[in-house]
């Protein structure tokens, strides 16, 4: 053995010679030895204020600087219509995905992310027409399961359409699809009907771009969430022979953490032992502040400091590496307290339910400071992906 290590480092040593490879101090290093990450660092352009340009415009900088990989995330409806027919899509759907392309930094890479699934993750997804996104299912694709065989042509078509005018290099089919084996379990079935078929088709058209789907990791850790296990092993089994990559959907405040304690190894470990395929995070968070939910009984309270915030991504960054993680995503870049505060169809009109555990999450407060989270992650961001 001794021996075996002697002959590597002269190896190491001839290698180093004849490739002429030195640092900026002049010692000898061969590049695979260099700091390096698996993964890329990437945010969605989740707006933090939308009455005004300059704001959305300010999250699409961000994520120019502060990142090298820009999620798009569509859990907002479908143009069920005219994906049916493969028709022209409203100007609703097509401005947004014009402005997204013309504000996605050039080199960075492109996640997209659809789903036919509502944002409750507990049926078919709203409706994105002429009037806007979010709207109600209307006949016949309210009276639909997710198997029908409109829903199939609708739904692939709409898939082949992102894929071909985003030119993504990952893209999610389904988001957090776990949790409708949790909410409707009725409705898992003819899903997984649903995602076989748009699976096979769209692998057969883009054979070497990764199509998969995102899991709530959370869930499928027993005693983390109420989500029954045996259920969340059996949905795992169904989906993972139809999924390119393993795809983790990470927002620990969610469970039962002390709020001075960071998520604890074994956590990541329970996640990532189950499946040994590809794995990335697609979206996580950490609130930087503590906050209260009032519309639950009794009140909901997240725990929550810039110091947390911290100390969790950078555990999360770790097991990246560990794990060899292909990209993980920030959800926000800023804290949208501003939307909170506008009233609709502006903003959020400050509801009291579950979109409030987010609001305090971004890299930057609602004045735009930057929090001490963005130097782990900036230190992370200055290394080559290898």
């Amino acid at each position: 053995m001794l021996r075996m290590k002697f002959a590597f480092i002269s190896f190491a040593v001839l290698l180093i010679v004849s490739c002429g490879g030195e640092n900026k101090n002049n010692a000898a290093v061969l590049p695979f030895l260099l700091p390096s990450r698996s993964y890329y660092l990437g945010f969605t352009p989740f707006p933090y204020d939308i009455s005004s340009l300059a704001a959305i415009d300010y999250v699409y900088d961000k994520i120019r600087t502060d990142a090298d990989l820009i999620a798009h995330h569509f859990d907002n409806g479908i143009p069920w219509d005219e994906a049916f027919t493969d028709g022209i899509f409203p100007s609703k759907v097509t401005d947004d995905w014009d402005y997204r392309l013309q504000h996605t930094p050039a080199g960075h890479k492109i996640y997209v992310a659809v789903t036919p699934l509502n944002s409750s993750r507990s049926g078919l997804a709203p409706i994105w027409n002429s009037t806007g996104d979010n709207q109600p299912l209307t006949p016949p694709w309210s009276g639909y399961a997710f198997n029908h065989v409109d829903v199939k042509t609708a739904y692939l078509n709409y898939c082949r359409r992102v894929i071909d005018y985003f030119d993504p290099d990952y893209i999610a089919v389904g988001v957090e699809v776990n949790l409708l084996k949790h909410f409707t379990p009725s409705a898992w079935a003819a899903y997984l009907e649903l995602h076989q078929s748009v699976y096979a088709a769209l692998k057969s058209e883009y054979p070497s771009l990764p199509i998969f789907v995102t899991l709530t990791g959370i869930d499928l850790v027993e005693g983390l969430t109420v989500a029954d296990h045996a259920a969340q092993m059996a949905a795992l089994a169904d989906i993972i022979g139809y999924t390119d990559y393993y795809g983790i959907s990470f927002h620990p405040m969610l469970i039962n953490i002390p709020a001075d304690e960071v998520i604890p190894d074994w956590v990541f470990d329970s996640i990532f032992s189950l499946s040994s395929k590809p794995a990335c995070i697609t979206e996580t968070s950490y609130p930087a502040e503590t906050l209260t939910m009032t519309a639950y009984d009794p009140d909901v309270i997240l725990t929550g400091s810039p110091e947390m915030q911290r100390d969790n991504l950078t555990v999360l960054l770790e097991t990246a590496q560990n794990y060899h993680l292909r990209f993980v995503v920030n959800f926000l870049v800023r804290d949208y307290d501003t939307l909170w505060s506008l009233p609709p169809p502006l903003g959020l009109g400050s509801p009291e339910d579950i979109l409030k555990a987010w609001r305090d999450t971004g890299f930057y407060d609602q004045d735009g400071n930057e929090r001490p989270v963005l130097n782990v992650w900036r230190e992370k961001l200055r290394l080559p992906v290898r």
